[in-house]
């Protein structure tokens, strides 16, 4: 897995123009059936990948914490919602609570998420490929391709099994 990550920023650079007119296409005119292949797509890639080989997300991005996120993790915590974001979070140039710094601070040694049953939604969703109505993020899954090796590898099936015109 060490391999892919060092080269999965520059395959994904060399793909991203690719990626990026096969994506405007997409959006221009999506599949009637696009949820369903790509949540097909989706579960036969995450069938092959762990996971926990890899945590890259959780290592170089941090995710957007909502309220209930905050509500949800400081009562596991057993800590006030304040307390937990005076302690883990600061706020970003768009206004919102993200972590203070990566790698994230509930990852443990063996990639395991401290947190993991009531980590942020944005967490449980990454690397959004399996989302309904796929076509209006991709931009962020062109930014996922150089973070995720499963989402590179669900984009590149992706154009294999789905043909636009």
């Amino acid at each position: 897995m060490d391999k892919v990550l060092k080269q999965l920023p520059t395959l994904a650079k060399d793909k991203h123009n690719e990626n990026k007119k096969y994506f405007d296409k997409l959006k221009k005119k999506p599949p009637k059936d696009l949820d369903y292949k790509m949540e097909e797509i989706h579960e036969q890639v995450f069938d092959r990948i762990d996971c926990l080989s890899c945590a890259n997300c959780c290592k170089t991005t941090g995710p957007l914490f909502t309220n209930a996120d905050i509500e949800r993790i400081a009562k596991h915590l057993r800590l006030k919602p304040q307390q937990f974001i005076d302690q883990y979070l600061r706020i970003d140039e768009d206004r919102d609570y993200v972590l203070q710094s990566v790698p994230c601070t509930f990852l443990d040694a063996d990639n395991y998420c401290m947190i993991y049953d009531v980590r942020p939604k944005a967490c449980r969703e990454y690397p959004h490929t399996d989302r309904k109505k796929f076509n209006q993020i991709t931009n962020l899954t062109l930014k996922n391709v150089a973070i995720c090796p499963a989402a590179f590898e669900v984009v590149e099936e992706m154009k294999k099994r789905i043909a636009l015109k």
